[in-house]
């Protein structure tokens, strides 16, 4: 098989076998594509519509090149969770998934946020992360230690991803959500136990959903918020799916039966990178917009629900005192 017939393939609209996505990613990782090849296959499988057999191939290729974190392994006794969302969703809000991650590690728990830099929205994990004097470009042996001391790590994508490098060029000169949007959150290489996943597209939750039960992943609420977001939000119900030990079933969240009171989207927006450093600062000392303090209350009660805190509901009174109280051990790195 040539890429030329693969591109051929994918112009009229007709699904991969998993040979020919295994082939495509391969070369893709490698480098063995111009960024013209890149860029038409990226949109190609978009314009098709992306398919669990094209996932799992992308994440297949990509972790076989993935460095892994010695010593670090979840386990029954000291779960590892990721918070995080596709991206994609040009929603242009607040690092909310980022809060959250901070708030999980600063009650304890330990977690391994995987992310990168801001490709379509505002400001992206790894900017708001940098923006808080928090370490970006670790050693697996320096995150390994992080995770020790604070509870907390960042996994560059690019350091953790070194074939992203092929990569990275042609999705930014797309500009638009393309199937690594999707993957970001299967790759994270220390394959954390629990996750919660924020999905723009509704329409790929089912797909998100069957990928992430091959992942091996213990917990995780995989969902699509209110109005396209990709966060849990507080101004409409949020669906998507639980899983559970291999099991994955359909759920919902309502905030508003959880006491949030209705927001609009525009509360939760920020203008950029300094504006998304400022407002996460506040959020973190207890001091944010109430929006957006409700925001991340909500997300964290389905973090706290995950790892058995209790119900949604009891989760969601100890997630709003906790953000209202602020970080208590102050910002991981910090010191």
């Amino acid at each position: 098989m040539t890429v030329a017939e693969i591109l051929e393939i994918l112009a009229q609209k007709k699904a991969l076998t998993d040979d020919q996505a295994d082939f495509m990613f391969a070369e893709l990782m490698t480098g063995n594509l111009t960024e013209a090849q890149a860029g038409a296959f990226l949109m190609g499988l978009r314009a098709k519509g992306e398919d669990s057999t094209d996932l799992a191939a992308g994440v297949r290729a990509c972790l076989a090149h993935a460095r892994t974190i010695p010593g670090v392994k979840a386990t029954p006794e000291n779960p590892i969770f990721d918070t995080v969302g596709t991206g994609g969703d040009g929603q242009h809000s607040f690092n909310n998934s980022t809060a959250v991650s901070l708030f999980l590690a600063d009650m304890g728990c330990t977690v391994a946020k995987h992310g990168n830099r801001a490709l379509s929205s505002s400001c992206g994990s790894a900017d708001a992360l940098e923006g808080l004097g928090i370490p970006l470009e670790q050693t697996p042996e320096e995150a390994a230690e992080g995770l020790a001391k604070y509870n907390f790590a960042f996994l560059f994508a690019p350091a953790y991803h070194p074939a992203f490098k092929h990569i990275m060029p042609v999705r930014k000169q797309l500009g638009i959500r393309t199937l690594f949007n999707f993957m970001g959150p299967l790759l994270n290489p220390i394959r954390p136990s629990h996750q919660l996943i924020g999905v723009g597209d509704p329409e790929r939750l089912f797909l998100m959903g069957e990928t992430l039960l091959l992942t091996g992943v213990r917990r995780a609420l995989i969902f699509a918020g209110a109005g396209g977001f990709d966060e849990l939000t507080t101004w409409g119900v949020n669906r998507g799916y639980i899983i559970d030990d291999g099991r994955m079933d359909k759920a919902v969240v309502d905030p508003g039966t959880l006491g949030f009171p209705r927001h609009s989207p525009d509360d939760v927006r920020v203008t950029g990178k300094e504006d998304a450093v400022a407002k996460l600062r506040a959020i973190l000392a207890g001091k944010g917009p109430e929006a957006m303090m409700d925001m991340v209350a909500l997300n964290l009660a389905g973090c706290l629900n995950l790892l058995d805190k209790g119900t949604m509901a009891e989760c969601a009174d100890i997630a709003r005192d906790v953000v209202h109280a602020g970080l208590t051990k102050g910002i991981p790195y910090a010191e």
